[in-house]
């Protein structure tokens, strides 16, 4: 990255210091937060509110899968609405659509179910390529991966905020006010941002009218790099595995181990905050040592580990044991994002950080939009949550034996 950036004005900005990068560090944290809390949230209802919508409870990858498809679709052509309107602006609509699926969701039907999960999913394609927008103009080259790995812990911190309140929230007042309340502390933060778009969004433009060509030039960017490429195809995988663990270990837990659903909540939650701890502490490594290549096939060893273990849950584990192993799971499943992120925008240049990440996104949720829909019909086919951890398992391990044992390209 270089040392100083250009501004719309044609003048160069001062270079990116420690103390410059915790504003954008905090917005973007805030806002990587709700969007998580409000896809993840869908999740942890299911198990009640699939009653009311007409649908057996293993339906939540279906559903969760439709979110990732409005991810898939969107994230790719980001980079232009980010051009247009501005990072900050575009996190407001995010987080006002997400607002709107969860709202649709409070309509108990199948299909006010599948408006939300798409709503909730066009408003989650871009929240990422936006902040990596933002950081990678306001954060030092040798505290990127460290910075966008903090950022990153949004994604389980909003997790582990769906995991401890929505399942009170069901409790108290029924599921689809939850649906409500986790949807209407979004629309708060969009009020919060609000001043700040005069000093994120000033390098505004027209840019030109959004065609396929366009549309599909990210994924060119990508296909054309081979280490953005391999890395790429490394999330494709990797994704599977940690929305396997999100969208399906509570109904496991529940269904298999016959526990409750604030106990279930609980363990999703712990799994979500060692998350927020391996992101960080991987983040800083990677930062220290560098390779994070290397690190990435590390993570994907320990992320089969956590599986296979969690495959062999029966109802006569001690619950502190299940606790533990959702914890090493949640670390190695839940941490990899901001050391993949920080990788892509290390390789593309500040003016392309976010036209990249929105390309590389998209194979991320591909993989989660391919991989869910094939976990439900693995637990369909054999009746075991544990024989379609398994399979996940199995594929992870070989990426993260190619991440760790094959050359890097040139």
């Amino acid at each position: 990255m270089e040392s100083r950036s250009p501004t719309a004005a044609g003048r160069e900005a001062p270079a990116p210091t420690r103390a410059g990068v915790v504003l954008p560090v905090a917005l973007t944290l805030a806002v990587q937060v709700l969007a998580s809390m409000n896809t993840v949230a869908v999740a942890v209802m299911m198990p009640v509110a699939s009653v009311d919508i007409g649908v057996p409870p293993s339906y939540v990858g279906i559903f969760v899968s439709l979110i990732y498809l409005g991810a898939t679709l969107f994230a790719p052509v980001s980079g232009h609405a980010i051009t247009r309107f501005g990072p900050i602006a575009v996190s407001q609509i995010c987080l006002s659509l997400c607002a709107a699926g969860l709202a649709a969701y409070s309509m108990p039907a199948v299909a006010m179910a599948v408006l939300g999960s798409l709503a909730l999913g066009v408003g989650l394609g871009p929240v990422t390529p936006a902040s990596s927008h933002i950081l990678v103009r306001t954060t030092p080259a040798t505290m990127l991966s460290m910075v966008f790995s903090i950022k990153q812990t949004g994604v389980p911190l909003g997790g582990a905020l769906a995991g401890a309140i929505v399942p009170l929230l069901v409790v108290a007042c029924g599921w689809r006010t939850a649906a409500l309340l986790a949807g209407a502390s979004s629309l708060v933060l969009v009020a919060l941002l609000h001043p700040f778009r005069g000093r994120y969004d000033r390098e505004r433009s027209r840019p030109p009218r959004l065609t396929w060509q366009s549309a599909l030039a990210p994924l060119k960017m990508v296909m054309a790099h081979p280490e953005l490429r391999r890395i790429a195809m490394a999330s494709f995988v990797y994704s599977i595995m940690q929305l396997s663990l999100t969208s399906y270990l509570v109904t496991y837990l529940i269904q298999s181990l016959r526990l409750s659903l604030i106990d279930a909540g609980l363990l999703l939650a712990a799994a979500q905050v060692s998350g927020v701890a391996g992101r960080i502490l991987w983040g800083a490594l990677t930062d220290r040592y560098g390779n994070p290549r290397r690190v990435l096939g590390l993570l994907g060893f320990g992320m089969t580990a956590g599986a296979l273990l969690a495959a062999g849950f029966s109802p006569g584990w001690p619950f502190a044991a299940i606790l533990g192993v959702c914890g090493v799971f949640g670390a190695a499943a839940l941490g990899w994002n901001g050391v993949f992120l920080a990788e892509v925008a290390r390789i593309a240049t500040p003016a392309q950080a976010g036209v990249a990440t929105g390309g590389s996104l998209f194979f991320t949720f591909l993989g989660i939009l391919l991989g869910l829909p094939a976990f439900a019909g693995i637990v369909e086919l054999t009746g075991s949550y544990a024989a379609a951890f398994v399979c996940v398992a199995a594929i992870t391990f070989a990426c993260a034996a190619a991440l760790c044992f094959t050359r890097a390209p040139r």
